[in-house]
């Protein structure tokens, strides 16, 4: 079973993808931890975003694996475990930057589908409109700007980091036009995906509205 997890930064699509991964006995995938490390590879070679062939060439050029074990999902760049380096704000900027980018989202779409493979829970942006458009089900997450700018501020402050909430909130702001104005995939909710605002809700409350819609569907 492939299920489709899309929404808008600091909505909760990671916490909730693990949750459900869990429950499912399915395997949980983060399309945006994937930009971040091309982010990270970015950062620290030194690559500019302005020749875009050559941006495409040395993306093409990176070896990305994924695989959630013990509750994590964890990144692997060339070989290497770059999960630790992926929450900083500066690596989700620029990710946020180079996902704009028509080339980078065509070298990176194969990636996310051998990714995903066959049972998995995906989170990303365009992942039922794009990515997984066959997804067995297509889950919508939505929240207020000030619900889940807070949200990133928790998890950011959770991690050790050194951040304001107005900070965040621009941070959470900026993604937000950059994800729905891109020419290329922009975030948008597919037609056949089931909407829930998160916004009065914890995270049990929408991981069971999300269950009781795959069980329904499995009936």
């Amino acid at each position: 079973m492939l299920i489709s997890i899309d929404g808008p930064s600091g909505v909760g699509k990671t916490t909730i993808t693990k949750r459900l991964a869990d429950i499912l006995g399915l395997r949980a995938v983060s399309t945006g931890a994937i930009y971040r490390a091309v982010a990270y590879a970015i950062k620290k070679e030194g690559v500019s975003l302005e020749d875009v062939e050559a941006l495409r060439r040395f993306v093409e050029g990176l070896k990305i694996d994924q695989e959630y074990k013990n509750g994590e999902i964890r990144t692997y760049l060339n070989g290497e475990d770059v999960s630790g380096y992926l929450d900083e704000p500066e690596i989700s900027d620029l990710a946020s930057k180079i996902a704009a980018i028509r080339e980078v989202r065509e070298a990176l779409l194969e990636v996310q589908r051998r990714i995903a493979g066959d049972d998995a829970v995906v989170e990303g942006r365009d992942i039922g409109s794009v990515v997984l458009p066959y997804a067995d089900i297509k889950i919508y997450l939505d929240a207020s700007l000030e619900v889940r700018a807070k949200r990133r501020y928790e998890y950011l402050r959770s991690k050790g980091l050194n951040v304001s909430l107005e900070e965040v909130k621009r941070e959470v702001l900026d993604r937000d036009n950059r994800d729905k104005s891109r020419s290329s995939a922009p975030l948008i909710r597919p037609k056949d995906a089931f909407y829930i605002d998160t916004t009065h809700l914890s995270v049990d409350e929408v991981v069971n509205r999300i269950l009781k819609i795959v069980r329904s569907l499995a009936v």
